[in-house]
């Protein structure tokens, strides 16, 4: 257990460090093998080529030194003239101080990288006592040896240790990789173009919104992806067109009918049967009528920028014409994409629904993180918590011998939530902090 409890604390803490986009993701996976090749390849070369560079060039300095010491005369003239000869040469600048003594301090006042191979190398050719300082000059190590009679001071051109081509190997590596990876993420990202312009026709027609045809590009996936995309927002858009002709059609076919039943209904004798069958026959015609208005709040009515604030205000107008106690607190032009006589239909259902149950509505607008939030709240009796979904249901009522003048039929709520979600959004029933029922509506920004 306490494995399985690390190891998911292990990739938690991996995936929160991983990109999240496709191009990161894909960016990361050209760039961490290229890491990897530079890191081994830097470590092999300086292991081997920059190792056994330094060493014959510390063998070739010592080595020169060693035979000056070896050859070195006594006589000053002489001496001067071997110093000449060296510093023409061997590039080594020589000069002698009699009677001179080296401290007792480490071989090497400063250390570097080369000084171990330099420091070996002066141990096995020179066999002398001896001081290297390679870094106090810009341009020159200082070498001193210690002689029987004097100190031996030996100025060494940098280059004579050092190996240009170790930096110009790094530099070539690293520019040639900057590169490679800028080739990379410019190709990359003109793989992952089609895979967002996909991703955002996607979210628009899940928003209700006209997602204009986007051209098919990419790899040979993307554009499987984008064909079905097409293909299935196509099929979605006939399901929805025949079903709102196929309840047109209905809708015809029922209301020749109910006429000829009200007509004959008309020619009969007042009875309390004929009472009870004009009741039902007006019944039918509000079903036939709300039927089609849930068809229609999934009809062709295009999204367009509105202002959300001013449609609930008519929205609420409309309401306290009728009578209702309503209060608004809204933010200022809030503008949304939406379809706004749907819209409409479904505020005004919710509204409308808190009239009938309740003495005082309150609605509130405001813009969320990521999205614009309404709620509608009222004083009323509420409803159950274990029956909120119930009431979404298509011809459902919480009480079913309620009349129908004052209850609806049962779709007001299942109008309002398929406005809701045709947009991209959601409603959902809680309680209010007003003592009765919240309806609250989020919309996506």
């Amino acid at each position: 257990m306490a494995i399985t409890v690390g190891s998911n604390m292990t990739m938690g803490w991996l995936r929160r460090l991983l990109p999240r986009s496709l191009l990161g993701r894909s960016v990361m996976i050209l760039v961490t093998p290229l890491l990897l090749l530079q890191v081994v390849t830097t470590s092999v070369f300086y292991e081997t080529h920059w190792d056994t560079v330094t060493k014959r060039l510390a063998r070739g300095v010592a080595g020169d030194i060693a035979t000056v010491i070896a050859v070195m005369p006594i006589d000053p003239a002489e001496r001067d003239k071997l110093f000449a000869v060296a510093r023409n040469s061997m590039q080594l600048s020589l000069t002698y101080v009699p009677g001179a003594h080296l401290p007792d301090l480490p071989t090497t006042i400063r250390e570097t990288l080369v000084d171990e191979n330099l420091n070996n190398a002066l141990a096995e050719f020179v066999q002398r006592k001896f001081l290297t300082d390679t870094r106090s000059l810009e341009t020159t190590v200082e070498i001193y040896v210690q002689l029987p009679d004097g100190v031996l001071q030996v100025a060494v051109p940098r280059r004579r240790l050092f190996s240009s081509t170790t930096y110009l190997v790094i530099l070539w590596m690293v520019g040639s990789s900057l590169a490679l990876f800028a080739v990379a993420v410019l190709f990359m990202r003109t793989q992952v173009r089609p895979v967002r312009r996909l991703a955002i026709a996607a979210e628009a027609f899940g928003k209700g919104r006209d997602s204009a045809d986007f051209r098919i590009e990419g790899a040979s996936e993307v554009r499987q992806a984008a064909a079905a995309f097409n293909q299935m927002r196509d099929r979605i858009r006939r399901q929805i067109a025949q079903r709102t002709e196929m309840l047109a059609g209905v809708s015809h076919d029922l209301r020749t009918p109910l006429t000829r039943m009200k007509l004959a209904l008309a020619m009969l004798r007042d009875a309390p049967e004929v009472g009870d069958l004009r009741a039902d026959v007006a019944e039918m015609e509000r079903m036939v009528g709300g039927y089609l208005a849930f068809a229609r709040g999934e009809g062709r009515e295009p999204a367009v920028e509105t202002d959300l604030t001013e449609l609930l205000r008519e929205v609420v107008n409309a309401a306290v014409r009728e009578g209702a106690a309503v209060e608004t607190d809204a933010e200022p032009n809030l503008r949304v994409t939406l379809r706004p006589e749907a819209m409409r239909r479904c505020l005004a259902n919710l509204v409308g629904n808190a009239q009938r149950h309740a003495l005082r509505i309150w609605t509130t607008v405001a813009r969320r993180d990521d999205g614009v939030e309404i709620n509608i709240d009222d004083d009323g009796p509420g409803i159950p918590p274990d029956q909120r979904e119930d009431v979404f249901r298509p011809f459902f009522r919480l009480d079913p011998s309620r009349n129908p003048e004052t209850g609806g039929i049962g779709l007001g709520l299942t109008i309002a939530r398929d406005v809701a979600r045709s947009h991209g959004g959601e409603l959902t029933l809680l309680d209010s902090p007003r003592g009765g029922l919240r309806a609250q509506l989020w919309l996506p920004a």
